[in-house]
């Protein structure tokens, strides 16, 4: 078993670069979903605490725009390797309240050091221009400053890795934030704050506060106008409700959303890896991620062999707690989420489709899901159209290139797509057709700290990550000068 430290996980909120515990406030109670064991309890901030907390980074704002690039970046490459060090106990804590494998919780502080390493080097690299006015009358100088003060709202599912892309383009460009995690997984972020208290980062340039009331923390924050970017990812309900928000002062919004991505399979794709892409697709993180495979796209005359060997591979992985690392799958995020997929596989069999494997919720502590394959899922299922976030694989027959493009986009999301075949050109043109933001061709897995991450239609505005990630925090300003 990985060995679990709470110990350096702060209780409090970090307002103005001071812990405080709040001890007149409510506690929020985070427990583990393998166990159904009680971890910490931890503060539980009002929505006078976030106001606070945005009256400290607005305090803060001027400073830290002033300082240069580089004492920003020397912030963020002292982070990296306070992270690096830290890697197996911020991967337990991590495990230990969301669920994922140890393993897995171990590449997200990798994935997550790689976007303090790449921003850290981006923040230094900001340009604008500087051209003369084609009527000779002056110069036109284009510069780049940062948006102000940034509201970041993560996820409980990747809960490391979503604070790092939001956070470290923040500190690259300038932006004083105000972080708030999800509810389910405070400790991960909580942990993050005190490294970059370590790193050095200037008082209330980042605050973090936690709450189990959020629309009732942000609503007044997003109200005030002082906040003057709100980065969101989660569902996109919740985004078009912030979105709304946002609009009263014309506060600039970056939402990554809901996905129900498609995973297409053509009959000339190699099985063998396929059924690799496919369960990595489908199964990092329990299937709980917005660029998760939803719909698997299979040509008609594989899609009985196909779903047949992917039950087999899925029904030969281990359920359990993530800290065994005997463990393949750990829980999903709480019973509720267990129930409402159950909910999805029944209405798909009521409808025609065929249990390969799994679809049963177990009995026992935890709240477990078995890894499931749905064959010959008809187009009106319900998982068809809303989003799985578990370890459910629909596999849906199509006759041909036409039939699978309009069943792929046939959706109101569009955040990710995969597709494999052996045809350069099919894949260059049916990633072209595909109304996603991300597209994999021959593979499962496409994140990346150097890539634009972002979707289209309902799966978001903006992108985070790569070269464009950076844009988000920043405002263009154009200044003339004339030359007498």
């Amino acid at each position: 078993m990985a060995r679990l430290d709470l110990s350096n996980v702060p209780r409090g909120v970090f307002i103005g670069g001071e812990w405080e515990d709040l001890p007149d406030n409510p506690r929020i109670v985070v427990s583990n979903p393998a166990t159904d064991e009680v971890l910490a309890e931890i503060a539980d901030a009002s929505a006078e605490d976030g106001r606070r907390a945005v009256e400290a980074a607005v305090a803060a704002q001027e400073a830290f725009a002033a300082m240069s690039p580089q004492e920003r970046s020397e912030i963020l490459i002292r982070a990296h390797a306070l992270l690096l060090e830290a890697k197996e106990e911020l991967a337990a804590i991590m495990t230990a309240e969301m669920g994922k494998p140890f393993v897995e919780a171990c590449g997200e502080v990798d994935y997550s050091a790689a976007y303090l390493h790449w921003y850290a080097q981006e923040g230094v690299r900001v340009q604008g221009s500087h051209s003369q006015a084609p009527s000779g009358r002056g110069q036109i100088v284009l510069s780049r400053e940062p948006v102000g003060v940034s509201l970041l709202i993560t996820p409980w599912n990747f809960p490391l890795a979503m604070g790092a892309r939001k956070i470290a383009p923040a500190i690259a460009t300038g932006c004083a934030v105000v972080v708030k995690p999800a509810e389910k997984t405070p400790l991960t972020m909580l942990f993050l704050a005190r490294l970059f208290q370590r790193a050095g980062i200037p008082a209330g340039a980042l605050n973090v506060v936690t709450t189990s009331a959020s629309s009732a923390l942000t609503a007044p924050i997003l109200a005030e106008g002082k906040v003057r970017h709100l980065s969101f990812t989660g569902s996109t309900r919740v985004g078009s409700l912030l979105h709304g928000q946002c609009s009263e002062h014309m506060i600039r919004t970056s939402l990554e959303l809901g996905g129900n991505a498609p995973f297409i399979l053509f009959g000339d794709a190699d099985i063998d890896s396929a059924l690799t892409e496919v369960t990595a697709a489908k199964l990092r993180n329990m299937g709980e991620a917005c660029t998760a495979a939803n719909r698997i796209l299979v040509q008609r005359e594989i899609a009985g062999e196909f779903a047949e060997r992917l039950g087999e591979r899925f029904s030969a992985l281990r359920l359990g707690d993530g800290l065994d690392e005997r463990t393949d799958l750990g829980p999903m995020i709480d019973r509720a989420s267990c129930e409402r997929i159950q909910g999805l596989v029944n209405d798909a069999v009521a409808k025609g489709a065929r249990i390969v494997t799994g679809g049963a919720l177990p009995e026992g502590a935890g709240s477990f899901y078995p890894p499931t394959v749905l064959a010959d899922v008809t187009r009106d299922a319900r998982l068809m159209s809303e989003e799985i976030f578990g370890p459910v694989a629909a596999i849906v027959a199509f006759d041909d290139e036409d039939d699978a493009v309009a069943v792929a986009n046939d959706t109101e999301y569009g955040l990710a797509g995969y597709l494999m075949t052996e045809s350069l050109a099919r894949a260059m043109r049916v990633s072209q057709r595909l109304e996603v933001g991300m597209v994999g061709i021959n593979s499962g897995i496409i994140s990346d700290a150097a890539a634009p991450l972002g979707g289209v239609k309902a799966s978001g505005l903006g992108r985070e990550g790569g070269v464009l990630g950076i844009d988000e925090f920043l405002e263009y300003k154009y200044t003339f000068i004339p030359n007498s």
